[in-house]
């Protein structure tokens, strides 16, 4: 899933029977391994079979041995296609490059910092350099941190001056980092380690002398992969502390699925507290004048008033939980508490030293920058597809907002500050659109790139006058370029040398209509001299949810498949965030169905253009586009060749009840609810799979990590046994377990080589691709 600290109230409401289920077991050409099968659930009146709950315990003996004989299947299977050796030599070749990430300018703009690989390495390092020319030097090497390369940079923020660098540590994938600060100028940690932090960056206060960052209360032992993360705190390190010795500056027990994002403004006087709830773009924003009220301060009687009412409500919560209350039931028994509290906050103007400036969770507004009081922010309260405007701290009710830059025909993603102009990136078609404008809204020009493309970067700080951004598409590796903000002259930094040559494809855009009449763009990517014919293999990629838009971008992975003779696509389908609001809102919850409409109708326009056939077109997707290809598997099986669904969201009916997967509530709906438990179990696919025994499943390879807390692996185990307990056809239903691996993010490339290359031979195998 994508990163989340958002929080949402879900409350159990099946009733676990233990129970015996028989389910049919048609013959079958593979020996899978044998799954006992048990538990039945009731939701809302509706019995529900959930014969593989025991998967959901990753480490007792049974699971063990169940994953060790599916990756024997798997890995047998993968071995034995001939074709795997030279799949893994090319992907080597095609990964072996230089790879620069964007600069950005540190210390008060003394010295330039950007991520560094030397081709193959596991993990880019970060570099430093007091000039562009200049030669740089090792400031973090993640590779020396492990033999494996199992640890990665989970994020990086300097201190004003440059004197210090906090960074984040990941292992093995976890959403968990460890925390630790650097001395710049030495390279050497100075022995401090800050725990339990997740969904968190760290913003330093002006006075370089520490930093905000978000962490959870430690889990249980044993639970720390699985455990729902509730009550997220923003604390203030100081360097030199201890992390016991940290100040809590900011919680609330009474809103156990709230999220937060603490910034200090460039200015130093200003924290931001962005308050987010589930995965919807919407927020609250909170602000405190760290001038009037300092890190530290002690709480006032008015806020120690606010404080009382917040843990009564968290007592009632508590109780409600542990007794299975409804979320209707639970607000009804809060709300003259909430009532109380919102009296006691309009009273005194602030709670807990912040002004709750805006706090309706009405839409998104993200902060770009500030002159003082004058507050900037993106938002798309008011217009699906974004805008900037200006509030006035001092003067913040609705009707004296001051709008800079309208909505526009493209959808707005976001937008930067450097020097005193806005940075406004745009989605064109899912095309990536830079335009620059002044501080009073006026456009300057629009940044021009070099073709079909995404474009990343834009960042920097008020005092300086250039900025850097990286463009890249689907045959062009990342190229950097430095961009003068006066003169608007972009300038090639660095240009990957990738061993291929890019003339030999083509990358086109089409339109296709939706099974609803709905126009929906696709990429294509195939070699020139491509025949129309029917018989390409083809592997179609989706994603269709939480405002995520897909653009065009550089993979050798994906190279490696076109350069073999198969085509690639990239169906931009509703959920995602290539159209605004709008775009993502008719995918979501009741609606989900116009996702998977979508994606099969970008396979039959695939089939009708000539692209390719059924049989011979694939589907992939991961996270939530891993639940993509799991209804595609279950919804149009006839229609695949093969399918790839990775760390997959398949059980649509527990997600919530691990980790972070709560807040996915605001995409997909909950079970709890009666109307969304209906849409929810007619699509789920683990739970289609189990009510389809005799299926023709196509060739299946399921692909997720052991280490994976974002979408626990128990999603995929499920649904792996349920597909090889209905499927009566010769296709192979096979999982592929990574250990030592996570959701993706910082996964190693040796890792990342392995899997591309068990990956295309499978499609190589089961599609029937002849190398080119």
């Amino acid at each position: 899933m994508q990163r989340s600290n958002l929080l949402r109230w879900s409350a159990g409401v099946a009733i676990s029977l233990v129970a015996t289920v028989a389910l049919a077991q048609p013959a079958r050409p593979f020996a899978y391994p044998k799954a006992e099968t048990y538990y039945v659930d009731n939701h809302h009146g509706t019995w529900v079979p959930d014969p593989y709950r025991w998967l959901e315990d990753p480490d007792s003996p049974q699971s063990r041995r169940w994953i060790e004989d599916q990756n024997k299947l798997s890995g047998d299977f993968i071995a034995s296609i001939p074709q795997r050796e030279a799949i893994e030599k090319r992907l080597w070749a095609l990964w072996d490059y230089e790879k620069f990430g964007t600069p950005s300018r540190q210390g008060d703009g003394k010295f330039y910092v950007f991520g560094y690989n030397s081709g193959t390495q596991n993990q880019s390092a970060v570099m430093l350099a007091e000039g562009l020319a200049a030669t740089p030097r090792v400031l973090l090497d993640p590779n020396t941190w492990s033999a494996d390369g199992t640890k990665a940079i989970a994020g990086l923020s300097f201190s004003d001056n440059g004197q210090y660098a906090a960074y984040g540590v990941a292992a093995s994938g976890s959403d968990w980092n460890t925390w630790r600060v650097l001395d710049v100028a030495t390279g050497k940690d100075i022995g401090e380690e800050l725990k339990w932090i997740k969904f968190s960056g760290a913003s330093w206060t002006n006075d370089n002398q520490g930093f905000f960052y978000n962490r959870y209360d430690e889990p249980a032992q044993g639970q720390e992969l699985t455990a729902v993360n509730y009550y997220p705190k923003v604390m203030y390190h100081k360097v030199g502390q201890k992390q016991s010795e940290n100040i809590l500056f900011y919680d609330r027990p009474d809103q156990r699925e709230w999220g937060f994002g603490a910034g200090v403004t460039e200015d130093g006087r200003y924290v931001v507290l962005e308050v987010s709830q589930g995965t919807e773009r919407r927020n609250r924003v909170y602000i405190r004048d760290l001038e009037k009220r300092p890190i530290g301060s002690a709480p006032t009687a008015a806020d120690r008033e606010i404080r009382a009412v917040e843990e009564q409500i968290f007592a009632v919560v508590s109780r409600a939980v542990e007794a299975r209350a409804t979320r209707e039931e639970i607000e009804k028994q809060t709300a003259d508490l909430r009532a109380k509290r919102a009296a006691l906050v309009a009273s005194q103007g602030t709670a807990h030293g912040f002004v709750e400036m805006l706090d309706a969770f009405d839409a998104a507004y993200d902060l770009i920058g500030n002159d003082a009081d004058t507050f900037y922010f993106f938002t798309n309260q008011g217009a699906p597809r974004g805008r900037i405007i200006a509030i006035d701290l001092k003067n913040p009710a609705r009707e004296n907002w001051k709008e800079l830059v309208p909505e526009a025909a493209e959808t707005l993603q976001g937008a930067s500050m450097v020097g005193d102009f806005f940075f406004a990136s745009y989605l064109k078609d899912a095309k990536t659109q830079v335009k620059q404008f002044d501080r009073t809204g006026k456009l300057v020009r629009e940044v021009q790139f070099p073709g079909i493309g995404t474009a990343g970067g834009f960042a920097g700080r008020r005092k300086q006058s250039e900025t850097f951004y990286s463009f890249s598409s689907y045959n062009t590796p990342p190229s950097i370029y430095r961009f003068d903000i006066n003169s608007g002259e972009s300038t090639l930094w660095k240009r990957p040398d990738v061993k291929f040559n890019p003339d030999d494809f083509v990358v086109e855009q089409k339109f296709y209509s939706s099974k609803d009449g709905t126009r929906v763009p696709m990429f294509i990517v195939h070699r020139k001299g491509l025949k129309l014919d029917g018989s390409n293999p083809t592997l179609l990629y989706g994603y269709g949810g939480f405002n995520i838009p897909l653009t065009p971008g550089f993979s050798p992975a994906n190279l490696a498949w076109v350069e073999m003779g198969g085509v690639y696509a990239v169906a931009n389908i509703r959920g995602g965030g290539e159209y605004g609001r709008e775009w993502h809102q008719a995918g979501v919850k009741l609606k989900k169905q116009n996702v998977f409409d979508d994606f099969i109708a970008a396979a039959e326009f695939l089939i009708s253009e000539g692209y390719t056939r059924p049989g011979k077109i694939a589907c992939q997707g991961g996270s939530n586009g891993g639940l993509l290809v799991g209804a595609m598997i279950t919804q149009r099986p006839e229609l695949w060749g093969a399918a790839l669904p990775a760390v997959g969201v398949l059980d649509m009916l527990r997600f919530h009840k691990f980790t972070i997967g709560w807040a996915w509530k605001s995409d997909y709906g909950s079970a709890e609810d009666p109307e969304e438990f209906k849409a929810l179990y007619a699509y789920s696919p683990y739970h289609v799979a189990l009510r389809k025994p005799g299926s023709n499943w196509p060739a299946t390879l399921i692909t997720t990590a052991d280490h994976d807390d974002r979408v626990v692996p128990a999603h995929s185990f499920k649904f792996a046994a349920a597909l090889q307990a209905t499927q009566a056809g010769p296709a192979p239903v096979l999982i592929r377990i990574d250990t030592k691996s996570g959701h993706g993010a910082g996964k190693p490339t040796a890792k990342r080589i392995e899997e591309a290359a068990d990956t295309w031979a499978f499609l190589v195998k089961t599609l029937g691709l002849e190398m080119k």
